[in-house]
């Protein structure tokens, strides 16, 4: 799906959309969800490498040894 068809689905602006799928803006967790769903993902996976940015130490926790 395109990002402004997808943004359009969802019913927010095409440069929001924009600056989430390129890590300048962080989406609500309601947002995710929808998302989520219109893509038929699994969240998680789906913002995986914007929870690994967040972790304490900046690298992925599933990484630590």
């Amino acid at each position: 799906m395109r990002q402004n068809r997808l943004a359009l689905c969802l019913g927010i602006d095409e440069t929001i959309l924009s600056k989430i799928v390129n890590g300048f803006r962080e989406p609500s967790q309601e947002l995710r969800g929808r998302i989520a769903n219109l893509l038929k993902t699994d969240e998680e996976w789906l913002f995986e490498r914007a929870n690994a940015a967040h972790t304490t130490n900046g690298t992925p926790e599933d990484s630590k040894t």
